[in-house]
């Protein structure tokens, strides 16, 4: 049971004691959605977030019972450039341990910029727009990024669905806070991203932020002027997006 619930305009928002309550109560709603959709369009297409904090909710999906994996086509929402194609701190490899090499997707498109990453981002464009996205499930970065759009290249009228990217200072930071590197300089420059107006023409959206050093950036997402100052303010004005928290990431609380 969640410990509070209220509207930030269109957002809901939905604290939980733990993390792992937070991540339990996020994947039953993805289920759910993905067999409603499964039932009413025979198919779903979805993106998905690599980051440690989509942990607990991607755990607790692959237990979910009833879903038909064999409908949902998968995609991902950014990836570094530079990085070997199957070192492990590329975003495709971390969903492959954490999610892709579990289930039986339909099928999984993975983002591998290598020698062409501005061809890579048109590619990947493409197959996005082949037919409308369903889901969204993402995190918001302590810059208050969504995907890769960090604030200083963050643009809520991006005329490109994907696009490559500099990475900023904080951005790169958290990369090295949540062990994803073991240091500043490994963290590459630059990624490919999709942008803010391609995740939010997605029919439904889940947001999973767990943690104390995400607190401040969920308190501009929730309080703040929707700026690309903090990109995940935009979430507030999707029709259907929920975001998830626990106390410690809970400004409110």
């Amino acid at each position: 049971m969640h410990i509070k619930s209220r509207k930030a305009e269109h957002l809901l928002v939905q604290t939980y004691l733990t993390r792992q309550m937070m991540g339990q109560s996020a994947a039953h709603d993805v289920a759910e959605c993905i067999r409603q959709k499964i039932q009413k369009q025979g198919f779903v297409r979805m993106i998905f977030a690599a980051a440690p904090s989509q942990s607990d909710m991607l755990a607790s999906l692959i237990e979910r019972p009833g879903i038909d994996w064999s409908c949902v086509t998968a995609f991902h929402m950014d990836e570094y450039i530079g990085l070997s194609k199957n070192a492990p701190q590329c975003f495709a490899s971390w969903l492959d341990t954490h999610l892709f090499g579990w289930l039986p997707f339909q099928k999984v498109h993975p983002i591998i910029p290598q020698s062409n990453p501005l061809q890579t981002a048109n590619a990947y464009a493409n197959l996005l727009n082949e037919k409308p996205i369903d889901i969204v499930c993402l995190g918001i970065g302590v810059n208050g990024h969504i995907a890769f759009n960090d604030p200083p290249v963050a643009d809520f009228e991006d005329r490109v669905d994907v696009k490559i990217v500099e990475l900023d200072a904080i951005c790169r930071k958290q990369q090295v806070d949540d062990q994803c590197f073991s240091q500043l300089d490994l963290v590459p420059l630059q990624a490919i991203t999709l942008t803010i107006p391609r995740l939010l023409r997605a029919e439904h959206l889940f947001c999973v932020v767990p943690g104390a050093f995400k607190r401040t950036a969920v308190g501009q997402t929730l309080h703040g002027p929707i700026s690309t100052d903090c990109p995940a303010s935009i979430l507030r004005q999707h029709p259907s997006c929920t975001l998830y928290l626990d106390q410690e990431s809970d400004p409110d609380v």
